[in-house]
């Protein structure tokens, strides 16, 4: 990303016609009249330079680009945590009463495997 940046204002008009600096042209006022390349490459590299400083970055990654048609969902008031590019918390919750049975403990299903195994052989 950062090679893409450097060739993106290598080429930009700002280097070639005005003669301005690499690190000029990153700076604002001069930042705004890169062509939108550039802005998106900037943008994402100091993203991904503030998820190395920032750990929590590392497992969250970077915002999807459906997020600016999530923002509005903020102002509403229901979440939007994506897992996988969907909401994390869409259709998961299931309704209950109370009464419904517990689910058997992993070690007791595999304890009947293995007695049910055990009688077959025995016959």
């Amino acid at each position: 990303m950062r090679a893409a940046l450097a060739q993106c204002l290598q080429e930009s008009e700002c280097v070639m016609v005005q003669r301005h600096t690499a690190a000029e042209c990153l700076r604002s006022p001069l930042a705004e009249t890169l062509p939108t390349k550039c802005q998106q490459l900037k943008k994402g590299f100091g993203e991904c330079r503030r998820g190395m400083i920032d750990m929590r970055k590392r497992f969250r990654g970077n915002q999807p680009i459906t997020f600016k048609s999530l923002e509005s969902t903020e102002k509403s008031g229901e979440g939007y945590q994506l897992y996988a590019g969907r909401s994390a918390f869409a259709g998961a919750v299931r309704k209950t009463d109370g009464n419904e049975p517990e689910p058997q403990d992993w070690r007791e299903v595999e304890n009947e495997k293995y007695r049910k195994e055990q009688e077959s052989q025995k016959k």
